[in-house]
């Protein structure tokens, strides 16, 4: 016989809650920082994969502000009446990044931007710092969004998670421009960026990111206390 899955109790739900807000603050302190590093010096190097890798930082930072938010609220019903708001906030947030990046490395490729890419040493650190920092924040943050069963707290983990893909696009491009001269390098990167962005814009529009709870008519296998099926086609937060 199949056992069934007991969802999280509320003590646990409001120690997830906790542990998303104190990353989600780690979060925002680490891309501020960065966004404002990476956008100084993608200017002074004329970079459009070091400005877009800052941009992303921007956005990461209002995605986990909304992911913020929503957490803000003591309830859990309120929580979840604001999970649709805050995926619908991260994935125009993705199409934008994604749009803006790729008219810009469109131009540079063209020769229609402002100039080839320069080397950017700054960059190139906080590429690698990147690479180094965010796979543990992104980690800790899907864990417990998978165990609260929060679609938006994914879909910002994976928000962090595309920034750990970013930096080793940005710093190979970086590397490249740096070591062997090849300016090209740089606005092929912010393509990749885009392409990765564009993705996780889409998912985090359909609700990919996690399980989108619905109450069944009858109890099902698999549901919580509540009868809330806790999984669904397409969902990643139930492994």
């Amino acid at each position: 016989m199949t056992a069934t899955s007991l969802g999280p109790s509320p003590a646990r739900r409001d120690v997830l809650a906790r542990r998303i807000r104190l990353l989600v603050t780690a979060t925002i302190t680490y891309n501020v920082i960065e966004a404002v590093v990476a956008i100084t010096a993608g200017t002074l190097a004329s970079s459009t994969a070091l400005i877009g890798f800052g941009l992303d930082s921007a956005i990461e930072v209002s995605s986990a502000a909304a992911v913020a938010w929503q957490f803000s609220a003591r309830e859990h019903a309120v929580r979840e009446a604001r999970e649709k708001t805050v995926l619908r906030i991260i994935a125009v947030s993705f199409f934008a990044l994604a749009a803006y990046v790729t008219v810009d490395a469109v131009r540079a490729l063209t020769g229609a931007g402002a100039g080839e890419a320069e080397r950017s040493l700054p960059g190139i650190v906080l590429a690698a710092l990147s690479l180094a920092v965010m796979p543990f924040l992104s980690a800790a943050q899907r864990h417990a969004g998978r165990e609260l069963g929060s679609a938006s707290a994914v879909a910002d983990s994976k928000q962090t998670l595309l920034c750990t893909y970013l930096s080793a696009v940005l710093l190979v491009g970086l590397v490249l421009n740096a070591t062997q001269g090849w300016s090209w390098a740089d606005p092929i990167a912010a393509l990749v960026i885009a392409a990765i962005a564009l993705k996780e814009g889409r998912d985090a529009w359909q609700g990919k990111g996690c399980c989108a709870p619905s109450v069944p008519a009858a109890p099902v296998i698999g549901a919580d206390a509540d009868g809330v099926c806790g999984c669904r086609p397409g969902c990643d937060c139930c492994n």
